[in-house]
């Protein structure tokens, strides 16, 4: 064995502890979300990541619940100006306010009150918040099925209040029946999420009681973060080691 092979015994050992260094140290995590552009002086409030922070079992759950978010958020949209149309067509300018508020309160809501308990719950396995997400998204899908239904004057454009208007003005009824549609999608969508959930979450042995018992001795402020990203890791994820070289003896160095 000469130098030169030598050095490159040393170079694979660096090579494998530059490997190793990459795969146990986790990186500093930076709020991502919302993704706010840079000349506005706010920072992001919120961590997301579902390939690092969500078990790779549940990370098409967590993000279809993201979708069932995103979509609701555009279906109030949809209602206000479909609220519009129905105040121009001849309907009560009350409607209208009301969906300007639903559109600014509801979009931050939801994702703050049940989205993000859900996206903890998978990511710590955390009773509380799957109890949370439980007892705030189901008060949210029976919200949704009361706007799919549309009362007038809750600020809903839903399948009543379409039909009805009719009568009154043919192209803004018509207007109205998007988010009416959207409104019974969104419910539909929800209840398959809980009934998911809640399957997954029985399913592993979860229980009232547990989240009581998480509740009271307060693990639910900081539940143990289990790392998605070594979950992901199968058959030989960890760098393999190098073979160790046969130093020569003192005598024997060129």
């Amino acid at each position: 064995m000469n130098m030169q092979q030598c050095w490159e015994g040393v170079e694979d050992i660096t090579h494998f502890f530059s490997q190793l260094k990459s795969v146990f140290c986790v990186p500093e995590k930076v709020n991502n979300f919302p993704p706010l552009p840079k000349f506005i002086p706010l920072k992001p409030c919120f961590y997301q990541n579902f390939a690092d922070e969500i078990p790779i079992d549940y990370q098409f759950l967590v993000k279809r619940i993201y979708h069932v978010w995103i979509f609701y958020c555009i279906t109030l949209a949809v209602n206000l100006i479909a609220c519009l149309a129905w105040w121009i067509g001849g309907g009560y300018g009350v409607n209208f306010g009301l969906a300007i508020l639903w559109l600014i309160l509801f979009s931050p809501c939801g994702y703050v009150c049940w989205f993000r308990p859900a996206y903890k719950a998978f990511r710590s396995d955390s009773s509380f918040n799957f109890m949370a997400f439980f007892f705030i998204f189901g008060a949210q899908f029976l919200l949704t099925v009361l706007q799919a239904i549309g009362f007038s004057g809750w600020g809903a454009c839903g399948w009543l209040a379409a039909i009805t208007f009719f009568s009154t003005n043919v192209a803004a009824a018509v207007f109205m029946l998007f988010p009416a549609i959207m409104f019974t999608m969104s419910a539909v969508a929800m209840l398959i999420c809980i009934i998911r959930v809640h399957k997954i979450y029985r399913g592993a042995g979860g229980s009232f009681q547990k989240a009581q018992d998480e509740w009271n001795s307060g693990a639910w402020r900081n539940p143990p973060s289990r790392e998605a990203q070594y979950s992901n890791f199968s058959g030989n994820s960890l760098p393999e080691y190098p073979t160790v070289p046969n130093y020569p003896s003192a005598n024997q160095w060129p």
